[in-house]
């Protein structure tokens, strides 16, 4: 498989695996495209855009914001940018989460697509059609679904990755093996030490079965009305982790995990044998668990999510290896698996 067509309500997406290098310098010279990426993003990767009109980003969450947005309108109209203008942006989650919203909201929408250049944006920021901002911290409050045009992916540029970047990668992809495809979750046991050294086959194998599940979801749900919920399995404690403890997306999402796993071992929904399965990928994954902030931080960022429905939150819970819900968690049960999470860590 070389690419997969994502149609859906919020508009029409290819995505190119394998994509060579000078096809993306192709098609990233072609007409008079911006590419919004980061200063290191640039350093490293900046041979594929070497005659485009650069917009640089600043780096880390505290560069999602709409105070960014801002800027990169301002941009825009200085470089007279008009709604034939293709933007592209190069980067890693951060920077596409941002540069799609920008995009899908200047002159009312300009046409976008990515070249994500982290394990962790080819397998989650740049597939589905999500792009927003943070709001004061809060992950992703002011954000919009629509589908980039094209998301070119690439493995070789995978190797200027850290191993923490590599591992907060492979956390999504556990993720997605586990709501969706027990085959895949047998494939990242057998296989991890090769992932974890980015071996192109596995690496390969891994991406396209993921963007394979999450283009499935989407598909269905492109508005996270039913289904698509289940793609936030671990986001809700790990969005609070991320904030509060200040760990990496991945990494505070496997924590998330971890969590939603015990849960759903003490309801009765997942077997002991499989809890122990997906709890030893996990610990691969965990940091310390003296990094993880306190339960009061952690409930006061959980009360805040955009999931809350009155005293109730939407919470994916797992009924097996590759089989997700949605389940209505109080949130007094919460609370108290919260106050508990120290020791699964």
């Amino acid at each position: 498989m070389n690419a997969l067509r994502l149609d859906s309500r919020i508009g029409n997406c290819w995505i190119s695996f394998d994509t060579p290098t000078s096809e993306i310098r192709r098609r990233l010279a072609r007409g008079s495209p911006i590419v919004i990426t980061d200063k290191n993003v640039r350093r490293l990767h900046g041979r594929l855009f070497p005659k485009a009109k650069v917009i640089e980003i600043g780096q880390g969450e505290r560069a999602k914001e709409l105070k960014t947005v801002e800027r990169i309108y301002r941009r825009f109209r200085d470089l007279e940018v008009d709604r034939s203008t293709f933007v592209w942006a190069v980067g890693g989650g951060i920077v596409c989460d941002v540069a799609g919203f920008a995009a899908s909201t200047y002159l009312r929408g300009l046409p976008f697509g990515f070249v994500p250049t982290t394990l962790l944006a080819q397998v989650d920021a740049a597939i589905g059609g999500k792009n927003g901002v943070n709001l004061d911290g809060d992950k992703n409050f002011v954000g919009v679904f629509r589908q980039p045009r094209r998301v070119l992916l690439n493995f070789d540029v995978l190797r200027t990755l850290s191993g923490a970047d590599v591992l907060c990668g492979l956390s999504e992809i556990v993720k997605c093996s586990l709501i969706r495809k027990a085959s895949l979750f047998w494939y990242l046991e057998r296989h991890w030490s090769a992932l974890c050294a980015l071996e192109r086959a596995a690496v390969r194998t891994a991406v396209i079965e993921s963007v394979r599940i999450k283009a499935a979801i989407v598909r269905a749900d492109c508005g996270e009305a039913g289904e698509r919920k289940v793609l936030n399995f671990g986001h809700t404690l790990g969005h609070a982790v991320e904030k509060t403890a200040g760990l990496p997306h991945g990494q505070a999402v496997a924590v998330g995990m971890a969590f939603a796993v015990r849960i759903s071992l003490a309801r009765g929904l997942l077997r002991e044998a499989e809890a122990r399965r997906a709890e030893r990928i996990l610990r691969r994954l965990l940091p310390p668990a003296e990094v993880i902030a306190r339960p009061s931080k952690l409930l006061e960022s959980i009360r805040k999510d955009k999931k809350r429905r009155g005293g109730h939150i939407d919470f994916v819970l797992l009924e097996g290896i590759g089989k997700a819900g949605v389940v209505k968690l109080g949130l007094r049960e919460l609370e108290d698996a919260v106050h508990d999470l120290r020791q699964h860590c």
